[in-house]
């Protein structure tokens, strides 16, 4: 799914952003953690053993403890493009650190990677994780040629992302004529064919409302700009919109309160994916498979 041609995220901000957020991302990361934990559920119906998993945009490593408990015997690895926030991830490496981890899953390994080029072999990776890092790319379907690379015959890709309804009332009261002040999300139907564009198979997807509450705009504001999650649209307003716009937003938005609380809709897209026997080579011959001929009786 190639990004719209008037649209694009500036990376080397995303890097930076995240970067500055590591040590404080743990305290306003509510929504990160509540995916997290509804991802955790769809497993109980889903049959697999990983031996292998790889999260993909991993940040301060908050989901590497529920896939211990559920996968206490797999190899974990996390991957995230901001080193601050790996730092974060990797947590006490002083003796102390070592002796709480006694008789616990072996700790993560930790890389500092993009996930459109990840360093990991083909066919290496048994269970894909990525929680709310697709929303981060303009364009997914390179990221998910990656984790499709990477899997092995019959992995999985579970992960999440935003769609485009989140945040809708910061970005229905911000002045549109300044610039684009919430950057855009990928349609869950648009995700869907990127999933197989990239080869996966069976993809199974659906979507879900999160309303989280605040007590004024600033709050809003606040634990955007702590998670990281300002905009980072290519074209974004450099400047600010100016005091009478400003103040035209917030009369907009209070106007949305209920029972006191500024209300911010996040739209949620879940699903999983799998990787299925290649009915191609690269070069994009046919692959035949040959079954033993039975006796004749």
């Amino acid at each position: 799914m190639p990004a719209p041609a008037d649209f694009g995220l500036d990376r080397s901000l995303l890097v930076r952003r995240f970067g500055r957020a590591a040590a404080t991302y743990d305290d306003v990361a509510v929504l990160a953690r509540e995916v997290a934990r509804r991802m955790d559920e769809r497993l109980d119906y889903i049959r697999i053993a990983p031996k292998r998993i790889l999260d993909v945009g991993c940040g301060t490593g908050p989901d590497f403890d529920a896939l211990a408990r559920r996968f206490p015997s797999a190899q974990r690895t996390g991957v995230d493009f901001a080193l601050p926030m790996l730092e974060r991830a990797r947590g006490e490496r002083g003796l102390l650190g070592r002796l709480r981890a006694f008789g616990r899953p072996a700790a993560p390994s930790l890389v500092c990677a993009d996930a459109r080029a990840l360093p990991f072999a083909r066919a290496s990776i048994s269970l894909v994780w990525s929680n709310l890092m697709l929303n981060w790319l303009a364009d997914p379907l390179p990221a998910l040629r990656e984790m499709h690379r990477v899997l092995e015959v019959d992995g999985m890709l579970m992960f999440s992302s935003l769609g485009p309804d989140t945040l809708k009332e910061l970005r229905s009261a911000l002045p549109a004529a300044y610039g684009e002040r919430v950057h855009r999300f990928i349609d869950m139907h648009d995700l869907g064919d990127a999933l197989v564009a990239a080869g996966f198979s069976d993809p199974v997807m659906d979507m879900e409302v999160l309303t989280l509450t605040y007590a004024d705009v600033d709050e809003l504001l606040r634990d955007l700009r702590l998670s990281g999650s300002t905009n980072a649209s290519a074209g974004r307003p450099r400047g600010l919109a100016g005091k009478t716009a400003w103040a035209a937003a917030r009369a907009a938005l209070d106007a949305l309160r209920r029972d006191g609380r500024l209300p911010a809709t996040f739209e949620i897209v879940q699903g999983h994916a799998w990787k299925a026997q290649s009915k191609t080579t690269e070069d994009g011959r046919t692959v035949m498979q040959f079954q033993p001929r039975k006796p004749r009786p």
